[in-house]
């Protein structure tokens, strides 16, 4: 019987990791996604192990790098294509990151042509028109440089509709970036992204295109202490103050 029991327990252990339940960062300054995405506090990260469910827009989102230039330093080429497993630079390119660069590549992109051209990021024009993503009183206001307040919180019941803020396609939905919650980026153009965090629901998938007003979400308290949407704008990988893109409330 005791024989037995190990056998089972040995078994539940191989399990457990199989499906990556735990999260570290290893030696080489490279983080490991498992239930989380971000590393521990105070923790300097160079290099990030993809897994499932990231996308590179929602990696980064969590570093606050605009995707373009993310694309460039991993000589990653559109679509944006990503596989679990693949190492990505996820700061700025210096002298020493440079000289431990591992390779990003992995067994399906081995024969996939990469491209060494540096396109120069350009910005593209603000939606022509931002829409308000939830009715409720505002709780929280931006601030420049707290990373708590990188957006504006509205407070509302559970279950309230959250709205798209402008047409787009969405480009990252579930739940793993730390502090978000169920959370949804909107991409609307080459420069301009909207976020919707802490979501009950999330009503739309990964590479659906969206409309400005529509349902996207039902508000919720996932990863937070009240029932609120989290919103955020973010211009060229930076935050923004929402505030200076919606229009006044009630006109």
């Amino acid at each position: 019987m005791r024989v037995r029991n190990t056998a089972i327990t040995l078994l539940l252990v191989t399990l457990g990791l199989g499906t990556g339940c735990t999260r570290f960062v290893d030696p080489g300054k490279g983080y490991t996604r498992g239930t989380s995405h971000k590393p521990p506090p105070n923790t300097e990260v160079t290099w990030y192990t993809v897994g499932r469910g990231d996308t590179l827009y929602s990696i980064a989102w969590q570093y606050g790098y605009d995707y373009r230039a993310m694309a460039e330093w991993n000589n990653i080429p559109r679509p944006y294509t990503i596989y679990p497993g693949q190492k990505l630079l996820v700061r700025a390119p210096g002298p020493e990151s440079s000289s431990r660069r591992p390779s990003t590549r992995v067994k399906s992109q081995s024969t996939q042509k990469r491209t060494t051209k540096q396109v120069p990021v350009q910005s593209a024009a603000s939606p022509k028109k931002w829409t308000w993503p939830a009715r409720g009183k505002i709780v929280s206001e931006f601030s420049a440089g707290d990373r708590r307040r990188q957006g504006i919180d509205i407070a509302g019941k559970r279950n309230d509709p959250v709205y798209a803020a402008a047409s787009g396609r969405v480009v990252y939905s579930g739940n793993g970036l730390r502090g978000y919650g169920n959370l949804v980026i909107i991409k609307h153009n080459e420069t301009y992204f909207s976020a919707y965090a802490h979501n009950q629901k999330v009503r739309v998938k990964e590479n659906e295109k969206v409309k400005s007003g529509q349902r996207i979400a039902d508000m919720g308290n996932t990863s937070a202490d009240r029932v609120m949407l989290h919103f955020e704008i973010r211009r060229d990988g930076k935050p923004v103050n929402p505030m200076k893109y919606l229009p006044k409330q009630g006109s």
